[in-house]
């Protein structure tokens, strides 16, 4: 069919079948070449897609419309990956660019090559668009696949396969399992008194189900904080909800492969049990057919299908568990007696706990855990290797986000924010404009569009620790720490210190698999990801603003194994000043106190070390290891190696680096509140105003504490009561001791807070041993910490505590306190006092909790001000993630650390100033006062703290400010 753009002068060559609407066929793209002639029907999927025409003359190559399924979605799409452009999408009958004079603006010397090379970028991306749905679609289904082929292999070979620990438990458990559960799915479908899950049960196959239960339950196991058990209502609500999401994409699926719209819904009861290449074919045909516009329009208006809520998901995981307990077993070793029998014995147990808790007086509490058998507890630390993780980094950029569930991922559930269940908060996002909340849209995306890649150096070094043993760099030991021997006395005092000593190294031992089965995780999906040329993760946001990956193990939010485990895949240049900021980075890095010099002190720290920095580059594993010194050892090494690379070219300012390099921010809490109070004092303190070198609030805190300990020590013990615990840790005191104390203030630390992390930070010195005296020195030191910040950080106090009274006002009248942040982000705090309910299911009956009526006035009061800071510099984070894409600059960010290339730092130190002096031109807290007498006219609301007369235009030219 042909359709002439008559004021064009354009021809359309467009097949029939597919013209859905004008909006979806008129935006194509204009790049691209055919070599097949005019009529021809190509064979392959990826070119049976219309053409394009220009009338530019006979030796002008024709345009390939765009190969993907929706073009007013995919195309713009195709060209935000190509270009790492952050680009709208437009949904006109007439698209802008068509202008009048087009065939004069394109370069009529554009060769054929040129037109291949974009046609290449267009077949790249449509493959690695059809692997990012298979990863999506097909998770479960492939582990399926595989398991079921590893028992035809044990069939043929009469033997099982060489296999890894726990597969091989896995593929143990998977065929009696699967058979349960297909008898369970029988059973219910020709019951007449139906179980309470019966409904959900037959939405999938009983392959998928066995694996997904097993994958799941492992996974709990792993990451949990009790040792070899997890809790009946944790598992069975994680496998439920596990089951929802993939009946919804299974669902999605279904629909694809009907031909026609607005048919009715496919039968939920029908137990779909399909070959994985029919699922494969599904998913292509979908592609080929380009009905990906049309399948999520079907999603949204067709497939209706309501939310199971909390208490079908617990119903449905509860038997599913019970069928894993009755099926799943393991068998013991047998013993070197020649007439003994290997034990066969459950592989999980349920069985009830009771805690106690003492608190005036003694609280019992029991509850149903999963218990794992010991023998499947020992192989958890290698299990991360073969678990299904659906939710992975992505392979092409997000979907741009729309609305509420409209974004992120292609075909799993993603949601904007996590509310957790909060209503209130779902509603509030839900029933907010769009325009609204554009800008909070176009910060995540830019957070997703930034592309990532496994730094397959630093991963090679972190291979070769972890596989010696760890216990280095940051990595946890993979040996547990020994127990105590019973003493051979029977001394009371003496076995008491014993069964203390041993629950302690039992917990330490439970804490550090916990970490073992972490990193494992984590260099499972390092591993898949490692020759991938370019990952994306997907962003959403917590109910106060705040950004975080949608993907929860690899990602450079986590810690210093990951950030140095990952770098952009788009490398710059370094450039005069990307060498200079580079050699910044490292020092930063490296820390112990070499972060708070002026930035020729760091410079020149690492002039100085230059030796050891190319030691360490160029043998980092049997060197003289110096990047183990650092605070952050791999980001260092990762930074030591580029800097060495630069150095060691003939021409250092052009060689490509891809290392993102920080910008953080100094107190950044503490900042908000300088510049909420515009006092001129808290706003030198925390790097608001230009100095020669960075002010340090940490030691100046300390020095106060100092000062007071020093004051309490000099008095008689007699006298005194704190003399002793003075005298005690008057040489203890330093910046580390009170920093997270510090940093944790603004957000709201309460002194147990502020008295746990004190303790810490002091059993680390191990100068007191003694438990007791380690809880009294704590408490003092707490006392002492928390007076020095009042006195120093007085406005910011102030302003705190008028957050918090407001918070009261509104909490008193059982209403929740809500904001609107900057960006126009709707917040409702989520504080209830929470209900519970009893889910009798097939394993025990669960107490579920679930939001009540009435709202907690205590939580609503205390969470108050650090939430609202954070919405704060989540806004500032967000405003500055907007700049840095129009500016071209790619960019990452990390609460209140800014990430972006060496050569770019310049110009994104300017940006987030900038950023931060606009968001503090709006009258933040007059406008908050007048929200909440607007929502609150009845009620009386203290007034607007006193404020200083500080002129925010200073930051502008404060070094120190990020750095």
């Amino acid at each position: 069919m042909a359709v002439k753009n008559k004021r064009k002068g354009l021809i359309f060559l467009m097949n029939p079948s597919s013209l859905k609407g004008v909006g979806e066929w008129m935006v194509f793209s204009s790049l691209h070449s055919s070599s097949f002639p005019l009529g021809s029907e190509p064979s392959e999927p990826e070119s049976s897609f219309p053409v394009v025409f220009s009338q530019l003359g006979p030796m002008q190559s024709p345009l390939l419309l765009d190969p993907v399924a929706d073009y007013s979605m995919e195309e713009m799409d195709f060209q935000f990956w190509r270009k790492g452009l952050s680009l709208e999408r437009v949904f006109q009958e007439e698209p802008p660019w068509i202008l009048s004079n087009y065939a004069e603006q394109i370069d009529l010397s554009l060769s054929f090559e040129k037109f291949d090379a974009k046609r290449m970028d267009r077949s790249k991306y449509n493959k690695l668009r059809r692997r990012q749905v298979k990863v999506e679609t097909e998770a479960w289904q492939k582990a399926a696949e595989e398991y079921k082929e590893l028992e035809r292999e044990m069939l043929d070979k009469k033997l099982a396969p060489s296999l890894p620990y726990v597969k091989s438990l896995f593929l143990g458990w998977f065929e009696p399992l699967r058979d349960a559960i297909e008898k369970e799915q029988k059973l219910q479908k020709v019951k007449k008194q139906k179980a309470a899950y019966a409904a959900h049960i037959g939405m999938l196959s009983a392959d998928k189900l066995a694996v997904i239960v097993m994958h799941k339950m492992m996974g709990l196991l792993m990451t949990g904080q009790e040792e070899g058990c997890v809790r009946v209502i944790q598992a069975a609500f994680h496998i439920g909800e596990a089951i929802e999401h993939e009946v919804k994409i299974h669902d999605f699926l279904q629909m694809t492969k009907r031909s026609g719209r607005r048919k009715k819904q496919p039968d939920k009861s029908v137990v779909f049990n399909k070959e994985q290449e029919v699922l494969r074919k599904r998913v292509v045909d979908m592609v080929k057919m380009k009905k990906l516009g049309e399948v999520q329009k079907l999603v949204k208006d067709e497939v209706t299908v309501e939310p199971w809520g909390r208490d079908a998901q617990v119903k449905l995981g509860s038997r599913l568990i019970e069928l894993l307990t009755e099926s799943a077993y393991v068998q013991s070793p047998p013993s070197q007696l020649a007439d003994s029998l290997p034990e066969i014995r459950p592989a999980f147990r349920h069985v009830l706990k009771t805690i106690t808790k003492e608190d005036g007086g003694k609280l019992r509490r029991r509850y149903g855990v999963i218990e794992c058998d010991p023998l499947v507890h020992k192989g958890l630390d290698s299990t991360a290797t073969h678990m299904v993780i659906p939710y992975m980094p992505m392979l092409i950029p997000p979907k741009r986000w729309k609305g509420y569930d409209k974004g992120g991922h292609l075909f799993l559930p993603s949601y904007v924010m996590r509310t957790h269940g909060s209503r209130e908060q779902q509603d509030a996002i839900k029933s907010t404009p769009r325009k609204q909340l554009q800008k909070v849209f176009q910060a995540l995306d830019t957070l997703g569009s930034t592309k990532w890649r496994v730094n397959k150096r630093i991963l090679d070094v972190v291979e070769s620790l972890w596989s010696t043993g760890g216990g280095i760099a940051g990595l946890i030991d993979r040996e547990d720490v020994p127990l105590p021997e019973r003493p051979n006395l029977d001394d009371l005092a003496e076995l008491r210190k014993w069964r203390w000593n041993t629950r302690k190294v039992k917990k330490t031992n439970s804490e550090m698999h916990a970490q073992r089965c972490d990193i494992e995780l984590k260099l499972s999906v390092a591993r898949k990801m490692r020759d991938e040329e370019s990952l994306y993760y997907p962003h959403n946001l917590d109910f106060r603003g705040r950004a975080y990956p949608m993907h929860s193990h690899l990602n450079h939010l986590s810690s210093d194994l990951c950030r140095g485990v990952l770098e952009f895949a788009e490398g710059r240049p370094l450039g005069k000043s990307g060498l200079r900021w580079l050699k910044i980075h490292l020092a930063n890095l490296y820390a112990g106190g070499v972060e708070k010099l002026s930035h020729d002190g760091r410079l020149a720290f690492v002039e100085n070390s230059l030796p050891d920095i190319f030691d360490s580059a160029a043998n980092p594993v049997d060197g003289n290891r110096w990047w183990l010194n650092a605070e952050d050892p791999f980001q260092c090494l990762a930074a030591c190696i580029n800097l060495s690379d630069a150095l060691k070219s003939s021409s250092p300012q052009s060689v490509v680096s891809h290392l993102p390099i920080h910008q953080d921010g100094s107190c950044n809490g503490l900042q908000h509140y300088a510049a909420l109070g515009r006092n001129s004092l808290e706003a030198a303190a925390v790097n608001l105003v230009a100095g020669d070198k960075p002010a340090d609030v940490y030691s100046g805190i300390s020095a106060r504490v100092l000062e007071a300990v020093r004051r309490d020590a000099q008095k008689d013990p007699a006298t005194g009561p704190t003399a002793a615990l003075a005298k005690l840790l008057v040489d203890q005191v330093d910046r580390k001791l009170v920093k997270q104390t510090v940093m944790t203030s603004v957000y709201g630390v309460t002194y147990v807070g502020a008295r746990e992390q004190i303790k810490r930070r002091l059993a680390e010195k191990g100068q007191i041993e003694d438990d007791v005296l380690l809880f009294s020195a704590s408490c003092y030191a707490a006392k002492v910490t928390l007076n020095a910040l009042g006195e120093m950080f007085e406005a910011a106090r102030s302003i705190m505590k008028w957050l918090a009274d407001c918070a009261k006002v509104i909490a008193s009248e059982n209403q929740p306190v809500r904001w609107t942040t900057p960006l126009g982000l709707p917040v409702v705090q989520p504080y209830r006092n929470s209900e519970r309910h009893q889910v009798r299911t097939s394993l025990q009956v669960l107490a579920l909790q679930r939001e009540g009526d009435l709202v907690s006035v205590k939580r609503q009061k205390t969470a108050f001000p650090p939430n609202f800071v954070h919405s704060l510099d989540g806004s500032h984070m967000m405003m500055t993630a907007i700049a840095c894409r129009k500016a071209g600059l790619h960019f990452a960010g990390v609460h209140d650390s800014f990430w972006t290339h060496a050569c770019d730092v310049d110009t994104m130190n300017q940006i987030l100033r900038k950023q931060f002096v606009e968001l503090y031109e709006i009258p933040i807290l007059e406008n908050l006062l007048e929200s909440f007498q607007t929502s609150f006219p009845a009620l009386a609301f203290p007034p607007l703290p006193e404020r200083g007369e500080f002129d925010m235009r200073n930051v502008l030219d404060s070094p120190y400010f990020f750095n």
